[in-house]
């Protein structure tokens, strides 16, 4: 009795770890598929449904700000992010190198591989609460030190949309080193930031992900990993 006391003591002196065992390919998962466990987010809005983190807003309970689920993890520099989402209605995003701004209300500022239910947004990159879109579908976007901008084209934005599934799982990814942001879908590079912009650009920060004011719509994650890049 006496030695399991004194584990239990041990246990509780370790540091909790929101991330597991790195697999094969040197990604760690963020998310146990059954609970919020390494997550804190508005849990009127954000729960685990069917093995996936799942945002859902009704006609009854709409949102009137987006509001994120917040990885607690840590605040990786360079690294890269992959996941399955699936989205019915409305708009999501996964946010990276982003910080809190309101911890009451789960708001999030910083970058964002867009996820939208109409073929309008997914796979741009977006700054939320902050500089809006930097780089459309389809496009490579240099942004100088003074914040103009050089466009360049490496895709058709609707041949590029054709490659994603409507309300169905799609794996995005994400890379992000330096200040170098590219955003893959379904292994097709999307969208692509080199930001060199004086004190806008960010070199670290939180992961997150969206729950978007406005029309009803449910948006799922699953098999969310992260490997940091050296």
């Amino acid at each position: 009795m006496k030695r399991f006391f004194l584990s239990l003591a041990l246990l509780m002196l370790i540091p909790v770890s929101f991330a597991f065992a790195a697999d094969d390919e040197g990604f760690t998962s963020l998310f146990n598929g059954q609970d919020l466990s390494g997550w804190k987010g508005d849990t009127n809005y954000w729960s685990v449904r069917d093995g996936a983190l799942t945002a859902q807003t009704t006609a009854e309970k709409r949102l009137t700000y987006n509001t994120f689920l917040i990885w607690e993890g840590g605040q990786p520099t360079d690294f890269e992010i992959r996941a399955k989402y699936k989205i019915v209605g409305g708009n999501s995003g996964i946010q990276y190198r982003s910080r809190v701004i309101d911890e009451a209300k789960f708001i999030v500022s910083g970058y964002q591989a867009d996820i939208d239910a109409t073929p309008r947004y997914t796979g741009i990159c977006y700054e939320e609460k902050a500089r809006g879109i930097l780089c459309e579908r389809g496009q490579k976007v240099t942004i100088g030190a003074d914040g103009k901008k050089e466009v360049a084209t490496i895709g058709d934005k609707e041949e590029l949309q054709a490659k994603i599934k409507t309300e169905d799982w799609n794996d995005y990814r994400v890379v992000v080193q330096g200040n170098h942001l590219q955003h893959f879908i379904n292994g097709v590079l999307m969208s692509e930031v080199i930001d060199n912009q004086k004190d806008k650009a960010a070199t670290s920060g939180i992961i997150a992900l969206q729950a978007h004011q406005g029309p009803p719509m449910t948006v799922q994650f699953k098999d969310v990993r992260l490997k940091e890049l050296k």
